[in-house]
């Protein structure tokens, strides 16, 4: 175990073997480290929080701190943090509200600056969150989600496993495993097709999936007809989670959101005359 002289680690703390704690870390009472974990400079890890094994905490991070909430009870949850998880410059994560309650992060996941996990939070692993990313409380994010730089996502939504969701998007209503959100729009565009291969999809997989997302964004059935239809049509395989995933949403799904086929765009050419007018050219692009 390497302690820096400059940090403060309460008596009433529990730390594992191998433990690396750089200078003016805070640990708190109550607080258990798991063996082969590394804090670097000026981390504070708060009363209530447990952590795995071979996690890594780097400058600045506030591990466990009080949820940011109007109402906050004298006895809160705890946080409960996996193994082999790395949390970058900055990252703050919240315990749970009601003390019967966690905050819960899995293993494997890289958080990266500044992203924030609210209160009541459940992360599952090897999910990546990059910079500046904001989960609202109750939010329930899958294994191997990709959150993309600035995104925001609003309290009580879920983001299913395998999805990719663009930078700066602004997530409002559930988004379903195995699909992709535009940052610009905030719709869905498609199905992740890089994670599905990366992922080791069989082929018949990717191709219900297709076949579902087509059933799900565009056969116009009514919603209780396209659950019916996923249900009785895929009884094992991929679609099954995502069969799943939507009978169990409270808030809905995101729209998708796609340009029609046919679709012209006008690219306008600005330049000026001899006169000194402005003439005006425009170009009429097919972009479907």
């Amino acid at each position: 175990m390497q302690i820096h002289p400059l940090s403060s680690i309460s008596s009433k703390s529990k730390i594992g073997h191998d433990v690396s704690v750089g200078p003016f870390c805070v640990i708190e009472k109550g607080v258990e480290i798991g063996d082969g974990t590394v804090l670097e400079a000026r981390v504070s890890i708060k009363e209530g929080t447990i952590v795995g094994e071979n996690n890594h905490f780097c400058e600045g991070a506030v591990i466990g701190g009080l949820p940011q909430h109007v109402a906050v009870p004298e006895e809160c949850g705890a946080l409960i943090i996996g193994s082999e998880n790395m949390f970058r410059e900055n990252v703050t994560i919240h315990r749970a509200l009601k003390e019967s309650n966690a905050t819960i992060i899995g293993d494997n996941n890289l958080l990266m600056v500044n992203s924030h996990v609210a209160h009541d939070c459940r992360l599952g692993d090897n999910i990546v969150m990059a910079n500046n990313v904001m989960i609202a409380g109750h939010v329930t994010i899958g294994n191997k989600a990709n959150i993309s730089g600035a995104v925001g996502v609003h309290q009580f939504c879920r983001i299913g496993e395998y999805a990719m969701v663009g930078g700066q998007s602004h997530i409002a209503q559930d988004v379903p495993p195995f699909v992709t959100v535009d940052g610009l729009t905030s719709n869905i565009v498609g199905l992740n097709m890089i994670g599905l291969r990366r992922g080791g999809f069989a082929a018949e997989d990717v191709k219900q999936l297709k076949e579902a997302y087509h059933i799900i964004f565009r056969s116009e059935l009514a919603w209780r007809d396209i659950l019916k239809t996923l249900e009785e049509r895929y009884t094992k395989g991929a679609v099954v989670e995502l069969t799943r995933f939507l009978t169990t949403t409270s808030r809905g799904i995101l729209r998708e959101g796609r340009r029609h086929p046919n679709a012209l765009s006008q690219l306008k050419l600005h330049r000026a005359t001899e006169s000194g007018d402005d003439e005006v050219t425009t170009i009429r692009l097919n972009v479907g």
